[in-house]
């Protein structure tokens, strides 16, 4: 059983994000760019946790502004949410967020999430 943390679930979504699904989903909107985070089950099933262990931390995600969940839509990246995401690509997988956004739209999200 993995430890759970809010930093376990960030890195567990980018993991999702780039090497299982290969598709990461933005919105923008007035300036502010958000990433569907992966589903609760998706992080649970990943983790080796029951689905029950991962709410909590979704819920002090967004306490802590990192995440909010939009009602039979899913979990998006808050704007501090987003640059957590966005830094732990370019700092941990610069390779592969290239293949999924391309070099200058990953800078530009880079530098958005100042």
């Amino acid at each position: 059983m993995a430890s759970l943390s809010v930093e376990t679930l960030f890195h567990s979504a980018v993991r999702i994000l780039l090497f299982e699904e290969q598709v990461v989903h933005v919105s923008f909107s007035q300036g502010v760019f958000r990433v569907k985070f992966p589903t609760t089950r998706k992080l649970s099933e990943v983790l080796r946790v029951p689905h029950y262990y991962i709410l909590p931390y979704i819920a002090i995600m967004e306490e802590q502004d990192l995440v909010t969940r939009v009602e039979r839509v899913g979990i998006y990246t808050t704007k501090a949410g987003s640059a957590m995401l966005i830094d732990l690509i370019n700092d941990q997988y610069p390779q592969e967020g290239e293949k999924i956004f391309g070099k200058k739209i990953l800078l530009s999200l880079k530098e958005s999430s100042v």
